[in-house]
């Protein structure tokens, strides 16, 4: 079986959870007998691990010999303008400004006597709504270059190539939702955004959703066929932990941990609140809020205007060897989220011996046992839990041990399989 796989980014060149997600995936796939993955994105940097994939770049891509149209909904998209920086994720506040143009006539086409390539930025910068529409042409030419048996589009920027591709090929279109906006807005939904999400999903043949939370989401805020939507979760690839990685504390006390976006999805501001009801009864802890987001500023001034800036450290973004290393120095971590679709950092942490606090409202707190839950709103139940792991030896040791236990049997091959089996069963409907 060959997959034609469209996503927005692949390690190395990641922001979030996205591109490490479709990576384990796809490497997951690679043990399947004949399974093969044409792994598309729109721009490659030549540092990417290719053994167990086909990777092709959007970018360069020639389209010659032949019309490529845009109708509808692409044509709409083409001339819609983002004067803002937008994250894959992001939240409605983060745009500055959309300007809707229209343009009459039905179609645009592309001379099909001339060579014609498009640029990608690889970024998600303020021309992401145009390179999304450059990216669904050259899904269009790809899908007709290449032979291929379904297709796989990931989250919202790549639906719109997903559905290029299945209309010039005619083979099914399975979509893969890692996150919906009402998770990255915190329900104030950008309507550009919505449509692309909801044509994406009312045009699938299946809907993969990474937990049942996300599934709810989609029957219940798009209006979806529950038949249509199956769960699949994420697992996590094994920790590449090498000697020189290990850290003695010496005398910085204990380590609380935050990593993630610092954005309203992902609850930074009630971190912050548990930590200085923490530091209140313990002054032998450091917290760490490492990453970067919207919210960054606004949470370093408000860890300063509740006086425990000493005891408070911000990193910013940290690439994949710092994350281990980060795992390694702490001794909690944390996940308050919002509204967390799955949440593969905690699965990471635990692989690194961390006991982890996690919200009810993830994804990932569907399957994990060994961990401690609570309502991201839940201040006072985050700090008696931070507070207990810390002081607590043998607490501490059990979500250590079994935690780490638990993790190491959630396997990216288990959750290819199940992949496989949507796959057969779209296929099987033609």
């Amino acid at each position: 079986m060959r997959v034609l796989m469209f996503g927005w980014e692949f390690p190395p060149h990641i922001s979030g959870g996205l591109g490490t997600a479709c990576y384990g995936l796809t490497k997951g796939m690679s043990h399947i007998p004949e399974m093969e993955v044409i792994f598309v994105v729109p721009k490659a940097w030549g540092d990417e691990d290719q053994s167990t994939l086909r990777l092709l770049s959007a970018e360069n891509f020639p389209v010659r010999k032949k019309y490529v149209e845009m109708q509808g909904f692409l044509k709409e998209m083409t001339f819609l303008e983002i004067h803002s920086r937008i994250m894959p994720y992001m939240s409605p506040e983060e745009f500055a400004k959309i300007d809707k143009k229209t343009k009459s006539g039905t179609n645009i086409y592309f001379n099909t006597e001339n060579i014609a390539s498009f640029k990608f930025s690889g970024t998600y910068g303020p021309d992401l709504f145009q390179e999304i529409a450059n990216y669904s042409l050259i899904a269009r030419v790809i899908a007709e270059d290449e032979s291929f048996d379904i297709i796989h589009a990931h989250d919202w920027l790549a639906y719109p190539a997903g559905i290029a591709a299945r209309e010039a090929s005619g083979k099914p279109l399975v979509i893969h939702v890692h996150a919906t906006d009402f998770d990255r807005s915190g329900g104030s939904v950008n309507p550009g955004v919505y449509e692309i999400e909801k044509r994406g999903m009312e045009l699938a043949d299946k809907i993969i959703a990474v937990s049942n939370l996300t599934r709810r989401t989609i029957i219940e805020k798009y209006g979806i066929d529950p038949s249509k939507v199956v769960t699949v979760y994420n697992a996590v690839e094994p920790a590449a932990i090498k000697d020189d990685m290990v850290f003695r504390k010496q005398d910085y006390g204990k380590i609380v941990t935050f990593l993630g976006r610092i954005t309203l999805q992902k609850g930074p501001e009630y971190f912050i609140e548990a930590a200085n009801k923490v530091l209140k009864k313990s002054n032998d802890v450091h917290f760490v809020m490492a990453g970067s987001g919207d919210m960054f500023p606004r949470m370093i001034r408000h860890a300063a205007s509740l006086g425990i800036a000493d005891r408070f450290h911000f990193t910013g973004f940290l690439k994949s060897r710092d994350v281990t290393q980060m795992f390694l120095m702490s001794d909690v971590y944390v996940m308050p989220s919002v509204s967390e679709p799955f949440g593969i950092s905690p699965l990471e942490a635990m692989q690194s011996s961390v006991p982890v606090i996690i919200s009810h409202q993830s994804g990932v707190s569907e399957i994990l046992r060994h961990a401690i839950k609570i309502d991201f709103w839940d201040i006072d139940a985050m700090a008696d839990a931070i507070y207990g792991i810390l002081h607590y030896d043998g607490l501490s040791e059990m979500f250590r041990k079994h935690g780490k236990t638990e993790v190491d049997s959630l396997k990216w091959e288990d959750s290819a399989l199940h992949v496989k089996e949507v796959y057969e069963e779209v296929l099987s409907r033609l």
